[in-house]
């Protein structure tokens, strides 16, 4: 039998959860950070993005590209099913007509492989590679951890050829989204300044950290671009006690006080809603919070987000942007799992229940 004090409770909390979504709506960024399309999604993809997305108010998506896109100063980097010029320019168009923020990615210096299968940079320029007497497991022999503290491959940030290649990737990337940012990742870097590297070996990996991310951040702002990338090699993971995914135990922490304050940080957490952003805030940079599959990390992010810009004076609160959800599979399977979730598990639907709990549509649904 439900009482009148059970009754109170239940209303206090549906009022106290709309409320929050409401204020939700009014944070500057409200956005989804997902692989792109492949060739055969992208039509998909843009009604998805007029149907679903937009009536949600997100604001902002940032789009994995990588070398899923018909790259033309470098053909030979596209993937095999590439997003043609046009199909990206329909995702223009219709982010264009409902406020949406384009924001592409390219993984860049660490994630060039993923476990046994190595990244398409790697594949065409070997000599790239910071640690290439490291080899590859075969497919299915992988296993963490291992000797090689091999989690993905890294490339050499001092290698003479390099940045000709990757500047010529970010410049079309972002001309062809008419993108005013772009993501270089720059996340899980687990080889950087390696001991057999002839080019960084013994130098501080803090400084090779941070001279790759003024490097991209300088070649950007010649015409006018923001440089975005995930936030946990700029956390130190003993003193945070956050370990060696979400920070650092490789010494590249001390680059946060070496890098330009208009890089924007996406500080990920998806176990607990970590106080990291207010970190980044008081440093000086615009932090976003991003959650991933669980809901109730997600809530308490948003709670911290409203919160701190609620409670802080206005220069500091400023900082923090909003929060930027995170998918790590297919935009294809992202759709699919949104559309029909079937009999899929409560951890491979968290992502579907965090964007549409803490991205409400005006209508409930």
């Amino acid at each position: 039998m439900t009482t009148p004090r059970l009754l109170l409770a239940l209303f206090a909390l549906v009022h106290f959860t709309a409320s929050l979504l409401s204020q939700a709506a009014e944070l500057p960024v409200r956005g989804l950070s997902i692989r792109a399309p492949d060739t055969n999604q992208a039509e998909r993809f843009v009604a998805f993005i007029e149907d679903e997305l937009a009536p949600r108010k997100i604001n902002l998506l940032v789009l994995r590209v990588d070398y899923r896109f018909d790259y033309q100063s470098h053909p030979e980097l596209a993937s095999e099913t590439p997003l043609t010029l046009p199909q990206v320019k329909k995702i223009v168009a219709v982010a264009r007509e409902n406020g949406i923020r384009l924001v592409p990615q390219i993984n860049l210096l660490g994630h060039q492989s993923w476990h046994s299968t190595l990244g398409r940079l790697l594949t065409v320029y070997p000599e790239f590679d910071e640690t290439p007497q490291i080899k590859l497991p075969e497919p299915g022999t992988y296993k963490w951890p291992n000797e090689d503290g091999l989690y993905c491959k890294s490339y050499c940030p001092q290698h003479p050829d390099l940045h000709e290649i990757v500047f010529a990737l970010i410049d079309e990337i972002t001309e062809a989204f008419e993108a005013d940012a772009f993501h270089a990742g720059l996340d899980e870097v687990f080889y950087i300044g390696h001991e057999q590297c002839p080019r960084c070996a013994g130098q501080d990996k803090a400084e090779l950290f941070a001279g790759e991310v003024r490097k991209l951040r300088d070649h950007l702002a010649k015409t006018g671009k923001e440089l975005w990338m995930w936030g946990d090699r700029l956390l130190d993971a003993e003193t945070t006690g956050l370990g060696m995914w979400e920070a650092s135990d490789n010494d590249t922490h001390r680059a946060i006080d070496l890098i330009p304050k208009d890089v924007v940080i996406c500080d990920w957490h998806y176990e607990r809603a970590e106080q990291t952003p207010a970190y980044f805030a008081l440093k000086g940079f615009d932090v976003l919070a991003c959650p991933w599959n669980k809901p109730e990390v997600a809530r308490a992010q948003l709670r911290q987000a409203i919160d701190f810009r609620r409670h802080s004076n206005p220069r500091l609160a400023d900082r923090h942007r909003g929060i930027l959800h995170t998918y790590w599979s297919s935009a294809e399977r992202f759709m699919d799992l949104y559309e029909s979730p079937g009999d899929a598990d409560e951890r491979t639907l968290g992502p579907i229940k965090v964007l549409r709990e803490i991205f409400p549509k005006a209508v409930a649904e």
